[in-house]
């Protein structure tokens, strides 16, 4: 039976396969990752590798599922507070998951290039995103609706309001090389260009909403 030692161990040798993968998956897309760069990145041995994650579908997987929790959970913590008024609910929503983004620059082209190029991998994504959006999205509409019938806002459609968020904080990371380039390089400096853009999309959704 395996001591505490053992699982430690354990741990922490996934751990470092995970996030040498991840690096790997980000910067070269699924097609160019090798498992031998992987586990050289890591630390382990190919045969070490495969101990823990069997094929390198596998541990795609694994990271896309890790990744879709992690933004699950960021959006459910923007709302947990339901006593919150309705634009600092809107302002935890796009800080929160701007930050998500920012700590994972690379994530939404990855995504983006590899569910365009494979189809058959976006069901990993649809099936995590379609048990928690729908939940997420009637919780955000009844706060709209809620602000709406006592004329704080107008009523929107919580679908298409998380639409807009999204877009606004994702964009610039998709499109970083042409942003850098056309914005005097605005993302060198990534904890300034943060604080920045949580602002301006901040009032740009309050514009729609009270328009």
């Amino acid at each position: 039976m395996p001591n505490k030692v053992d699982k430690q161990m354990n741990s922490d040798t996934e751990s470092l396969i995970l996030k040498a993968a991840e690096h790997e998956f980000m910067t070269k897309g699924f097609a160019g990752a090798r498992t031998t760069s992987i586990a050289e990145a890591a630390g382990v041995t190919h045969a070490m590798f495969h101990y823990y994650f069997r094929t390198k579908e596998k541990l795609f997987e694994r990271i896309v599922s890790e990744k879709i929790s992690m933004l699950e959970s960021v959006f459910f913590k923007s709302i947990e507070d339901n006593d919150l008024p309705l634009d600092e609910m809107i302002r935890n929503i796009i800080n929160y998951h701007l930050d998500f983004v920012a700590a994972n620059p690379d994530l939404p082209r990855f995504l983006i290039c590899e569910l365009f190029q494979n189809p058959e991998r976006d069901a990993i994504v649809k099936r995590q995103i379609s048990t928690y959006a729908p939940v997420f999205l009637t919780l955000l509409q009844k706060k709209i609706d809620k602000a709406a019938a006592s004329g704080m806002c107008r009523r929107v459609d919580a679908s298409m309001l998380m639409l807009d968020i999204a877009s606004l904080n994702v964009f610039p990371y998709v499109a970083s090389p042409i942003v850098n380039a056309a914005l005097d390089r605005c993302l060198d400096d990534g904890a300034l260009f943060l604080e920045l853009r949580k602002k301006e999309n901040f009032d740009t959704i309050m514009r729609k909403l009270k328009s």
